[in-house]
């Protein structure tokens, strides 16, 4: 695929996606328009219809909400996106001169809809950006990007919004940083944008989740801006000022090289890649041995009729290195995603000796 970015940007600049969760009003559109102006935002970002994960919330004022953004468009000259989720949302943006959208996280994670979407763009002159399905699947996100590129849409930009969970964060999404690291190595040429407000889900986490999306050479942001967030209909613990994002997230960004000349610098760092290559090797040769040792007991389960799975063992593991975690400075998050995988390999060696 060659893909062309939704947003044109220098590489050394980032492009900005800001605006609110919601269209409310004329009014508060206009105002975040104007309240942006200073950061020179590439796109207004506002939901028009919003898929509420419970009924009773605010699902969005719905069509009528594309003629604000028609109207101010013509006003300002800035240009508006918004989320779809069926054709019928495409053909009426279209329609109001909308050609800038996105496919959310429900959307990506049934490729039914997205292929109906695919349908109803093919032959349009839009830009679409595609976000990373609800569970964390590589190749569902990848399928959506492949759908919307073989309707012939080339300008093509993902963004990473964090994967749902089940269990407590401090974030609102788990990054899941490898998911996206890992699209970016197979499409270089794709653009991608950090959601960092569905991330972070809190403003106090914006700045961190931004400075790891622009040191991962993610090439810029989307987030949540609201005149009034405490107020707001839709994610208001989420929502941020423009002179917040401005001055507590965008102007305290420290902006760092891909690549060094420096000699002395390349050297310290080629002894700390191989200290850490010997490590890598250690911990995959000490896995094949957990592994051996699994199935071993395998073996033993086998011969006295006890079934793979045992919750009291599970339940130690995990509170065991949890604490180990703690004491080597590493996240509960991390050694849980770890010690899972681990789990899931063990149960599979020894499923196989025991059903050999």
């Amino acid at each position: 695929m060659k893909l062309k970015p939704a947003i044109n940007k220098p590489s050394e600049e980032l492009a900005l996606i800001l605006g609110p969760c919601s269209a409310e009003s004329p009014d508060q559109l206009e105002e975040v328009v104007t309240s942006t102006l200073s950061m020179k935002p590439d796109l207004i970002r506002a939901g028009v219809w919003k898929p509420r994960t419970r009924p009773g919330h605010f699902q969005g004022i719905g069509a009528p909400a594309l003629d604000w953004m028609a109207n101010l468009s013509r006003k300002y000259g800035c240009r508006f996106c918004t989320e779809v989720a069926t054709a019928e949302h495409v053909e009426l943006c279209l329609k109001s001169g909308i050609t800038d959208f996105w496919i959310g996280a429900r959307t990506t994670v049934n490729p039914f809809y997205v292929q109906d979407i695919a349908d109803a763009i093919k032959g349009q002159n839009v830009r679409v950006m595609i976000k990373n399905p609800i569970n964390p699947d590589l190749f569902l996100w990848l399928g959506a990007i492949e759908r919307i590129y073989q309707s012939g849409i080339e300008h093509i930009s993902a963004i990473h919004r964090g994967f749902s969970f089940y269990g407590n964060s401090v974030y609102r999404n788990i990054p899941r940083w490898q998911i996206p690291i890992e699209i970016k190595r197979r499409y270089p040429d794709l653009q991608l944008l950090a959601d960092v407000s569905h991330i972070s889900g809190r403003p106090e986490h914006l700045l961190e989740i931004a400075q790891i999306a622009l040191d991962l050479n993610f090439n810029g942001f989307m987030a949540e801006i609201h005149p009034d967030p405490s107020n707001a209909l839709s994610d208001a613990d989420q929502q941020v000022t423009a002179s917040f994002f401005e001055e507590q997230v965008l102007r305290k960004l420290v902006y760092r090289h891909e690549k060094s000349t420096d000699e002395l610098y390349n050297n310290k760092i080629a002894q700390i890649r191989e200290h850490i290559d010997h490590i890598d090797h250690e911990l995959v040769r000490l896995l094949g041995e957990r592994m051996r040792l699994a199935e071993s007991i395998g073996k033993e389960k086998k011969s006295a009729l006890i079934s793979i799975f045992q919750p009291d063992r599970w339940n130690e593991i995990i509170g065991r290195l949890r604490h180990k975690a703690n004491e080597n400075g590493l996240s509960e998050e991390f050694i849980f995603s770890l010690i899972e995988a681990i789990h899931i390999e063990s149960i599979q060696h020894q499923s196989r000796e025991m059903n050999k």
